[in-house]
Formats: C-alpha cells, sequence, structure tokens
C-alpha cells in the first residue's frame, strides 16, 4: 500500500470516528508507532486520536499497558493472548472507545519455525468485552512488514467497527 492509500485509509477511519464521536487509540510493537503516525497525519485528528503507546519492550508492555508478565512468558510477545491484553490495556488506559494492538516479527532476524519472520497478530478491541483477533504472516523485508501490519490494521478497525453497512 503507497503512503497515498494509507492517508486515504486514515482519512475514511478518522471521518467514521468523528462521526461515531469515537476515539481510537493504538498498541504497538513491531510496527514502532507507525499506525499512530498514519492516523495524526491526518489534520483534525486530535479529535479522534489522543495517544498512542510504543510497547516495544516486554516491559513496556506490562507497565504501560498491564500486559502480564505471566501471558509473555506462557505464549511469547507475538501471540494471540498477548495481543488482546494489548488492546484491553490501552483502550483502558487511554479511555478510548476502539484499540487496535499490534505485535509482530519484523526481521530480518527473531524469527523461528513456528513464528517465522513476517508473522504479525492484532487485536482490535471497541465497546464492549469482546477483543477481535487476526494473526497474519507478511512476505518481504522490514519495512514491507511493517507498512503492510499498519495498513491491515486500520481496514480491519475500518471494516469491522467503523464501516456502514
Amino acid at each position: 500500500m503507497t503512503d497515498s492509500e494509507l492517508m486515504q485509509l486514515s482519512q475514511r477511519v478518522g471521518a467514521a470516528l468523528g462521526e461515531q464521536g469515537a476515539t481510537v487509540t493504538t498498541a504497538e510493537s513491531c510496527t514502532g508507532g507507525w499506525v499512530a503516525k498514519v492516523i495524526t497525519d491526518i489534520a483534525g485528528s486530535s479529535a479522534w486520536f489522543e495517544r498512542g503507546f510504543v510497547t516495544y519492550s516486554n516491559d513496556a508492555k506490562q507497565q504501560l499497558i498491564g500486559v502480564d508478565g505471566a501471558t509473555l512468558d506462557a505464549h511469547g510477545a507475538v501471540s494471540e493472548p498477548v495481543v488482546t491484553q494489548m488492546a484491553r490495556g490501552a483502550q483502558y488506559a487511554a479511555g478510548a472507545t476502539y484499540a487496535i494492538s499490534v505485535s509482530g516479527i519484523a526481521g530480518p532476524d527473531g524469527g523461528s519455525a513456528e513464528k517465522p519472520v513476517g508473522t504479525v497478530w492484532f487485536g482490535f478491541a471497541g465497546p464492549g468485552e469482546t477483543v477481535v483477533t487476526r494473526h497474519k504472516v507478511f512476505a518481504g523485508n522490514r519495512e514491507a512488514v511493517r507498512r503492510q501490519a499498519t495498513a491491515f490494521a486500520l481496514t480491519t478497525l475500518w471494516q469491522h467497527f467503523l464501516q456502514k453497512t
């Protein structure tokens, strides 16, 4: 996805959040704040985005958004239970309507047979108790994986929570 396409997607997400009077926060690991950056590239985004969390280390995940250390030990940072806790923790910490969490292995190192480079888990918290999770394995170099993850995060938020049917 090009920068222009990411900008259009962010504008669409922002317009929908504005119409709902809703807010979104992010808890990002492998994307390093790229989702928050794309959201805040839109003028007026302070109406729907107050803060994001770049929780690159396990300590940051625990200290900033309340991820349980036992969950990290049992499943690893790149896992469904962790992105679930990341999304819910960020949503609570920011007081946001919605939260996006991202944790993955962008490469070029760090992959394994079980979790190859390009593996990314996503969490999406909305109103109520449900956290929607998604798992993807993206191809390409570090930037390509991070760009695809950013686009997927915004697209999934749009499709699952914001798009009017």
